[in-house]
């Protein structure tokens, strides 16, 4: 049985195609095909889709959309604005890495990413450049966001830094590995000459920005590596080490779908800015506006 996702040589035998056929189509998107580490791979599902939209005498290009899914990393605010916009989107919430990567796949109509690129300092736009090709995605704002450590009240352990985190005897609260957040603390301790394996992290990441939160709350770990927003929630003290970008990435053909318009429309009205605003952490000021283009 043919897997899921098809490599090259795969897609092109079951095809019945040359390898180079199908590579000229998939470089022209006229193919269903996503570019990853380097090399073009394709969602069978999409694919079989694709060949029967031909075999009925359609001529237009790809443009088979996923189904209404918000895939990537998890943010409180978009939960929140996602439920009361009534947009239909459905969250699926594993990191900004696997987002990426279930959006090549054709699984979701868009992807929450939040990665810094340690060589350019851009936000998002390489790796998401990385993992779907070079053209044909467009990147929206969700919103400015404040990370750091999430300490207890009144931090009485002194931590200033993501040096600290090497503490002995201090348990840390981080993230899976997919998580932008983990990606993030890792170049912070890259750049402060620390090893990750340094740091003394409970044996379980947390899978959400809550749950980094609780850990500290609930005096499993001494300090979390978090956004500002669930420190607030949680009445804990914040270090803020990062102002981060929090992107929307999708295909240009996607942003004009309904479930994605109601959503952004959602985000432009005050009750969004005033829930951004009591939740703390958050700038939205160039929330709908394009970060990156192609």
């Amino acid at each position: 049985m043919l897997p899921d996702v098809l490599t090259l040589k795969e897609a092109a035998a079951w095809l019945r195609l040359s390898e180079r056929a199908l590579y000229d189509l998939a470089r022209a998107r006229q193919v269903p095909a996503a570019l990853l580490g380097g090399k073009w791979v394709f969602p069978r599902g999409l694919l079989e889709r694709w060949l029967a939209a031909k075999a009925d005498g359609g001529d237009a290009p790809h443009r088979v959309l996923p189904p209404p899914v918000l895939a990537g990393s998890h943010d409180p605010l978009l939960d929140w604005a996602v439920r009361q916009s009534g947009c239909g989107l459905a969250l699926r919430a594993g990191g900004s890495l696997e987002g990426l990567e279930v959006l090549a796949a054709g699984q979701a109509l868009a992807a929450a990413v939040h990665l810094l690129d340690p060589d350019s300092g851009e936000w998002n736009a390489p790796a998401v450049r990385e993992v779907l090709g070079p053209g044909g995605h467009v990147g929206i704002t969700w919103a400015w966001r404040e990370q750091g450590l999430l300490v207890a009240p009144g931090n009485p352990l002194g931590l200033g830094s993501v040096a600290d985190l090497a503490r002995p005897g201090l348990w840390v609260a981080g993230r899976q590995n997919r998580a932008g957040s983990h990606v993030l603390l890792v170049h912070l301790l890259n750049e402060a000459g620390l090893r990750l394996d340094a740091i003394a992290f409970l044996a379980e990441p947390a899978m959400a920005e809550d749950e980094v939160a609780a850990a500290v709350a609930e005096g499993r770990a001494g300090v979390g590596f978090g956004i500002r927003a669930e420190a607030e929630a949680r009445g804990l003290g914040f270090v803020p080490l990062v102002r981060e970008r929090f992107d929307l990435a999708m295909p240009r053909r996607a942003y004009f779908e309904p479930p994605l318009q109601a959503l952004l429309a959602f985000a432009r009205g005050p009750a969004f800015a005033a829930r951004a605003a009591r939740m703390g952490g958050y700038d939205v000021a160039e929330t709908g506006r394009v970060a990156f283009n192609g």
